[in-house]
């Protein structure tokens, strides 16, 4: 499928085959697009829900810095292993019933998660929580190219990425709210009303779609690269605790990196790929897959300490954190429901537009550290970076969806909104772990303590001026790794847009190999 003149942003573009139907429009679509977006917004709460209960964590699962980084990753990095392979089986089985099946088994995952004991069980219930969200978070944007035509879909991807951005930034605000009145176990059971109102209104409203040609599942792909991103991230977890040259992270470094370069050349040899390598011939394709990889990257890790931050340095309850951290969210939603972000893309094109997006995220990051990172109790300095980051999020995330999805052939919808949101978990679950291990590195150096967090640093602490003292190296280490998530997001926006502009300048893609052009409905 190639890119509309109104998916690029560029009036000026050629007109090229339209990808979603051209006869009568769906008269129940916009009822289609909130029940779906109700499910991607269950879904993407709990990858932020968690940063709030973390203090609660701490003391009543005994948990340390790496159990709760575990926790968060053990979510995404399922999903983002299994995320292709269930884009695919949406394709070949039908999009309505792996939207049935994922709220089902989210809503099973759930209540384990609501009822563990300890921080193994929470993570196991975490991971298979995580399988449910996979067949979710496919499914829910392959609905909406396939619902709605080329004049309304950008503003519904618009609308469906905001949600989306709702859910990654409302997590620790709807924590707080929970934490407030109950224990942490009700942030995963409150999912179970809204899962069960969300499989009836599927069942009821969503029309089955899916490719009659069917490609097989590719089993060994998302083994591969789960074990393969699983190892990673393990060793960026692992490395600033057991020492960066220890075995046991040089193994699960090497280990990683090699399954996942056995993922791609499994992935460039059968004739059914969950991925195939050939999009990253499109220059349209891979400059947003570098684009939406690092800004999540960015906000994940961001968001995770920021909460430690408000909650442990600075003091506030959780739900007091969580309405601090609102206004990143209000950005976003005002943004786009007023018709802002999609007005910009049109006007500015899908290059520019990313660009802009991603030096705003990384100027609020930059914000952050600079001007709202110390241990006086001012907000101004986070106030305005959350601001901006909203502000970012908001340009960038549709325009690189749009780009994602309209460089993949109509029948893989279900593919594309698999890398589409491999690329957010994996990138949330990696900003997590590598900007996390930048502040546990650098927080290390500065406090000479033997504590496995800075939950328990305190607690050991001797006196007032000892923990004031391992606040400030903590509140010192968050300023660094806000910078370093500051610049790799500048640097995937440049690269994101040089390679989207080379894109449009050479006009439309050719088709990938093995796949027919898309012919107008």
């Amino acid at each position: 499928m190639t890119a509309t003149a109104a998916e690029s942003g560029n009036p000026s573009a050629p007109a090229t085959p339209s990808t979603a139907p051209t006869g009568p429009r769906h008269p129940q679509r916009w009822l289609i697009l909130g029940v779906i977006c109700l499910a991607q917004l269950t879904v993407l709460l709990d990858n932020t829900v968690l940063s709030v209960a973390i203090p609660s964590l701490t003391t009543e699962l005994n948990a340390s810095t790496a159990d709760i980084q575990w926790m968060i990753n053990a979510y995404s990095l399922v999903q983002s292993g299994l995320l292709l392979t269930a884009g695919s089986s949406a394709d070949r089985y039908g999009r309505k019933k792996m939207l049935v099946a994922g709220l089902a088994l989210f809503g099973l995952g759930s209540l384990a998660a609501g009822l563990a004991q300890d921080s193994g069980q929470l993570i196991a219930a975490r991971a298979g929580m995580g399988i449910g969200g996979a067949l979710l978070m496919t499914t829910t944007l392959a609905v909406v190219t396939q619902v709605f035509d080329e004049q309304e879909r950008v503003k519904a991807i618009a609308l469906w990425a905001t949600v989306g951005a709702l859910g990654f930034a409302a997590g620790p605000l709807i924590g707080g709210i929970i934490l407030n009145h109950y224990w942490w176990g009700m942030v995963f059971l409150v999912n179970l009303p809204v899962a069960l109102i969300g499989l009836v209104a599927v069942v009821k409203l969503v029309p089955e779609s899916k490719d009659p040609r069917g490609d097989r599942p590719d089993l060994l792909g998302a083994l591969l690269s789960t074990i393969g991103m699983s190892a990673v991230v393990y060793a960026i977890i692992s490395g600033p605790v057991d020492g960066w040259t220890s075995v046991r992270v040089l193994v699960a470094a090497v280990l990683g990196l090699g399954v996942l370069g056995a993922f791609a050349l499994w992935e460039l040899r059968i004739p059914h790929p969950m991925l195939d390598m050939h999009f990253f011939r499109n220059q349209r394709f891979t400059g947003a897959v570098a684009g939406a990889l690092l800004v999540v990257f960015g906000m994940g890790g961001s968001i995770f300490l920021l909460t430690q931050h408000l909650q442990f340095v600075l003091g506030y309850e959780p739900l007091e954190a969580g309405l601090r951290m609102a206004p990143f969210a209000l950005s976003v939603v005002l943004l786009n429901l007023t018709g802002i972000g999609p007005r910009v893309m049109v006007k500015l094109g899908t290059p520019l537009t990313v660009l802009a997006g991603m030096t705003l995220v990384s100027g609020g990051l930059a914000a952050v550290a600079v001007l709202g990172g110390g241990t006086d109790g001012s907000y101004g300095g986070m106030l305005l970076g959350l601001v901006l980051m909203g502000a970012g999020l908001a340009l960038s995330q549709p325009a690189m969806a749009a780009a994602i999805m309209s460089a993949i052939p109509a029948e893989k919808a279900g593919v594309g909104a698999g890398v589409n949101g491999t690329l957010a978990e994996f990138g949330n679950g990696l900003g997590v772990a590598v900007l996390g291990a930048v502040l546990n590195s650098r927080f290390a150096a500065l406090v000479a303590v033997s504590a496995a967090s800075l939950p328990a640093a305190l607690a050991a602490a001797d006196g007032p001026a000892e923990r004031a003292r391992i606040a400030d190296a903590f509140a010192t280490s968050l300023q660094t790794s806000q910078l370093v998530g500051a610049v790799a997001v500048l640097a995937g926006g440049v690269v994101a847009a040089v390679l989207l502009r080379r894109a449009e300048k050479t006009g439309p893609a050719a088709p990938v190999a093995g796949d027919e052009p898309v012919a107008a409905a």
